[in-house]
């Protein structure tokens, strides 16, 4: 007797699942009030699921937070899996050009909530996806491409690198991890469901065989109050002075000038800094001495002397004793006027106890003494975009020099990436970076 055909497909995209279930849902609700029931909570509109992958600039930047992210850093491979040979420049970029093609198809795949495609060394005897997201909507995700300095050198592309793509130096004070930094190509994968986040990072990782390994990864979070400004895990409001997106100072401040090769127009850098806080010593200060050492109000977010956080900082306002109502090394002090918008997450690894992975060791040469033997591993994923990244380096420069934070932070992994700029539907990432 020959077996009867399943009612559904076993291989339906997801996207219909989800869009499936969107339908189902409305016509049970429908249902509910026909029937006279009184539904328990009323609908609320939230957030379109879906973010469109094709545009001018790359997804996941001039939009609201997602609440939840994930960095992921790679480095080329110099040499080849199988023969240990070393790779040329045009091996390097061949092997680079075909990667970044892979990567959108399937970036853009993951983000309108449809299966990549299966991977080429795949046979029939493997699944043809993750799966791992099956049924759940893409909560708008985003994946966003970024390209270290070494990428274009060891691909031969320094001649088509952007101009102002230079390593970060080392700033005093910072206790870089080398785990924690640097990085070829650069992943920024936003979400609002965390499991979809998982599947696209395993997906993305999946394709990168004989051309890089991964280096670092790093997981942030965020939640937005309704029409407020996201706060910190000191408590403090972050991003108060950010550009709104569609002003003329946010493209001033994010996309390339024209200085810049003509295939990078429309694209930007990032800047990663991961920012350890020392947040026992900070929950221990006195609600003034926090509030001087940012310069604004904890509850407000309002500049001191201000009433609204966003009022204009009064950088020459005295007190009754002839001081300054800002201090001289408050944070606000040492970043106004910085042209960059922020886009960062919060993190939280609890206690790193696990010594033998080496995660927490200092670099060679700095204080290490300012570690607990198990610190407590809980900050900042500090991510700016700027069209010049000599602004950050010269603000923090000033930082380093004298910045009331520098009693409560370290500044422990650090990157810098080019991010290309988007792409229309059938190009690639890999669009005019090769000629």
């Amino acid at each position: 007797m020959p077996e009867e055909e399943p009612t559904t497909s076993p291989a339906l995209p997801r996207r219909k699942v989800f869009t499936s279930l969107a339908a189902t849902a409305a016509v049970a609700g429908t249902a509910g009030v026909f029937a006279g029931q009184a539904l328990a909570q009323p609908a609320v509109a939230g957030p379109e699921p879906t973010v469109p992958f094709h545009g001018e600039h790359q997804p996941g930047i001039a939009m609201p937070q997602q609440k939840h992210a994930v960095f992921v850093a790679f480095q080329l491979l110099p040499k080849d899996m199988r023969t240990g040979k070393e790779l040329t420049e045009k091996q390097v970029a061949a092997k680079l050009a075909a990667l970044l093609e892979d990567w959108t198809a399937t970036a853009e795949a993951l983000m309108r909530g449809a299966d990549p495609q299966p991977l080429a060394s795949h046979t029939k005897s493997h699944f043809a996806t993750e799966a791992i997201a099956e049924g759940l909507n893409p909560a708008r995700l985003t994946i966003t491409l970024g390209m270290g300095p070494w990428a274009f050198r060891m691909a031969g592309l320094a001649d088509r690198a952007p101009r102002h793509l230079t390593e970060l130096p080392d700033f005093p004070g910072d206790q870089l991890n080398p785990g924690w930094s640097g990085g070829d190509l650069l992943l920024q994968i936003c979400g609002d469901d965390p499991q979809v986040i998982s599947e696209a990072f395993l997906s993305m990782r999946a394709r990168v065989m004989g051309t890089c390994q991964l280096k670092w990864t790093q997981q942030g979070f965020l939640s937005t109050p309704k029409g407020a400004t996201p706060r910190n895990l000191m408590g403090h409001k972050d991003g108060t002075a950010n550009p709104g997106f569609d002003s003329p100072e946010f493209a001033e401040t994010v996309w390339s000038k024209k200085d810049e090769p003509e295939w990078f127009s429309g694209g930007s850098y990032l800047i990663f800094r991961k920012i350890r806080m020392r947040l026992p010593e900070w929950s221990l200060a006195t609600a003034d001495k926090q509030n001087r050492s940012i310069g604004r109000h904890r509850d407000t977010g309002a500049g001191l002397g201000a009433e609204t956080e966003t009022a204009e900082l009064d950088l020459d306002a005295k007190d009754g004793k002839g001081k300054p109502v800002i201090p001289i090394d408050a944070h606000v002090r040492r970043v106004k006027d910085v042209p960059m918008f922020r886009r960062s997450f919060n993190y939280d690894y609890g206690f790193l106890t696990q010594k033998e992975l080496q995660q927490d060791d200092h670099a060679t040469g700095t204080d290490g003494h300012s570690h607990d033997k198990h610190p407590y591993d809980a900050g900042l994923l500090f991510t700016a975009y700027v069209a010049d990244p000599a602004n950050f380096i010269e603000a923090q420069d000033k930082m380093s020099e004298s910045d009331a934070l520098n009693e409560f932070v370290i500044n422990t992994g650090s990157a810098i990436f080019a991010v290309p700029p988007g792409v229309s539907e059938g190009q690639s990432w890999a669009r005019g970076l090769f000629g």
